[in-house]
């Protein structure tokens, strides 16, 4: 009896691996004879290079300029021709020192620096996966990162961050590393946001970096600065669709400096790491999958890691469990997103203080109840 074992992260409480770890002791303690097969999986934001060096990838070191210019020693995966860069690493809200933000001035540079890493080291293809950025830059110090300058009106080169975009007057891209033009690009965002407006990357996700209601109006209007100087030219009707198209909000606008001069292609995030970790083959003969993240709600739906499980185990007609620290959809919702039932920490424990500090046990718990659950089904079909 095969059961394979495939969760997010517990933002906050638990690594990736670390709930896996308590799926298969829960899984475990009700199916003593199972051989579980454990593939920690993320959606394309943090996480994402956890899991692609625990299928084979190896991780690499490099020195890169933090999201307040601080040097980071930030990681990215290789293996062959082929790389992760998770922004996280390199231009993260955990990478700000003491946590401090500063939604002006947060810089995606060392994501650029980051990506020349995998290229110095033999990557011809990179798979970027943004989520969890500390920056509102629109992917400009990341272009940096590579070599692009960044003027004012004067000739200087802007200062980092998404507020110096409001003095943008020309952008040169012809010092830009050479080996952008033979490297493949991989934007692994969920994110349908496009770069500004309403619903773009100021308004919706700045106030989660430290922005004010008045920051956000700035980095809206430096954001709309951007795309109107870096489409100047022959470019400019592409430039513009770039900018409203889904994803180019995601990460502070990363997307777009990612699809606009990088020539990325976006794909959903769970797609690239269910692709890379090999989800699909594990699944052979498995007669049930375990699941979960943080929180199971609309947001989810859109292609966060549990869904994106369930969808591709349901199309083998396997059942899928799935734990999470708080569950918001409906059962209708549950079912129709390819789970068989869902079980919350809250369900077990209801101060989330204590949800978050003794997840392991509660996680392992909750795959308990699930086993039997689906020995239940398993004994009554059989």
């Amino acid at each position: 009896m095969l059961v394979v074992v495939a969760p997010d992260k517990f933002k906050g409480s638990l690594t990736g691996a670390q709930v896996a770890a308590a799926i298969e002791a829960g899984v475990r303690a009700a199916l003593p004879q199972a051989r579980i097969l454990t593939v920690p999986v993320a959606d394309g934001g943090e996480g994402t290079l956890d899991a692609a060096v625990q299928c084979g990838f190896e991780q690499r070191h490099a020195l890169v300029t933090g999201p307040t210019g601080e040097v980071v020693r930030a990681a990215f995966g290789l293996r062959g021709e082929v790389a992760v860069v998770e922004m996280a690493e390199a231009s993260g809200l955990d990478r700000l020192p003491g946590g401090t933000p500063d939604a002006l001035g947060a810089s995606s540079r060392g994501t650029g620096e980051l990506i020349a890493a995998a290229l110095d080291a033999g990557a011809t293809q990179i798979i970027l996966g943004v989520g969890g950025s500390a920056c509102t830059d629109g992917g400009a110090g990341m272009l940096q990162g590579l070599g692009a300058r960044l003027l004012d009106a004067a000739g200087n080169d802007l200062a980092p961050g998404g507020g110096a975009l409001a003095s943008l007057a020309r952008v040169e891209l012809d010092t830009l590393d050479p080996r952008i033009a033979a490297t493949t690009f991989t934007l692994a965002a969920d994110v349908e946001n496009p770069l500004s407006g309403a619903h773009g990357a100021a308004f919706v996700f700045a106030p989660q970096k430290g922005a004010s209601p008045d920051q956000v109006r700035d980095l809206d209007a430096a954001l709309g600065r951007w795309a109107q100087v870096l489409g100047l030219g022959p470019n400019a009707g592409r430039i513009a669709e770039l900018a409203t198209s889904p994803g180019a909000g995601a990460a502070g606008g990363v997307g777009f400096a990612a699809l606009a001069v990088l020539c990325a292609t976006r794909r959903r995030g769970i797609d690239v790491v269910l692709e890379l970790t090999g989800l699909e083959e594990a699944l052979s003969g498995a007669v049930a999958v375990f699941t979960g993240e943080g929180s199971l709600d609309t947001q989810s739906l859109e292609g966060k890691t549990p869904v994106g499980v369930a969808q591709l185990a349901a199309a083998h007609g396997i059942p899928v469990y799935a734990i999470c620290g708080r569950n918001q959809l409906s059962t209708e919702q549950a079912t129709a997103a390819g789970f068989t039932a869902v079980r919350s920490l809250l369900e077990l424990e209801d101060d989330v203080a204590r949800c978050m500090s003794e997840g392991g046990s509660l996680v392992q718990r909750a795959a308990t109840q699930l086993a039997f659950e689906f020995l239940a089904v398993h004994a009554a079909n059989a």
